[in-house]
């Protein structure tokens, strides 16, 4: 099953990111990318009905900042568990020493996986978690993929870019969602 997923996946890659890619790329506005698209960041449940379960809008987490930013199939998977997210946490410090104001991690997730996830990687202090529990961020992006064969449904590739004052300076997508090559902490920080 995994082979056909992976099969699948690169089939889809392939088209995904020929020449004639969607909407985000190196040097366009990520918000304007994704008009309209807001993001839940990672909370309780009582933390979001606190909160009246409110979003986060883009220009609120892009605009006058330096921002990395990594999106990954989904919480609690295994490339996402064991490599994905660790990058980033084990080069915290490396980022920060950039420059760079928040690393962001953002999953086809709701945002009380994502508090649980971050939370059981003892991440939540190093890098802020998002859901896009609808997907649409990432369909905005040109980045949603059809994981059915895995049993996620739709998700998002693995991928990562930095951000400056909402312009995409490095963008970085993987072939497959189980490749772990150019999304990493360490690729991105040769970016910066």
């Amino acid at each position: 099953m995994a082979s056909a997923l992976a099969r699948r996946a690169r089939g889809s890659a392939a088209v995904l990111w020929g020449a004639t890619r969607g909407f985000a790329s190196v040097g366009s506005d990520i918000i304007s990318a994704a008009p309209g698209v807001s993001l839940q960041k990672a909370r309780s449940w009582d933390e979001g009905v606190a909160t009246k379960f409110s979003t986060t809008p883009l220009k609120d987490i892009f605009y006058g900042k330096k921002v990395v930013i990594f999106g990954l199939p989904g919480a609690y998977t295994g490339v996402c568990s064991q490599s994905h997210v660790p990058s980033y946490k084990n080069n915290i410090d490396k980022l920060k020493a950039k420059g760079v104001d928040s690393v962001i991690c953002v999953a086809v997730n709701d945002p009380y996986v994502m508090n649980g996830w971050a939370e059981k990687l003892q991440a939540k202090d190093a890098i802020e978690f998002y859901g896009d529990f609808d997907g649409s961020f990432h369909k905005s992006l040109d980045l949603e993929i059809d994981l059915s064969a895995a049993l996620l449904g739709r998700r998002s590739h693995r991928w990562s870019a930095f951000v400056d004052d909402g312009k995409i300076k490095s963008f970085n997508v993987e072939e497959a969602p189980s490749n772990f090559k150019v999304s990493s902490a360490e690729v991105i920080l040769d970016q910066i």
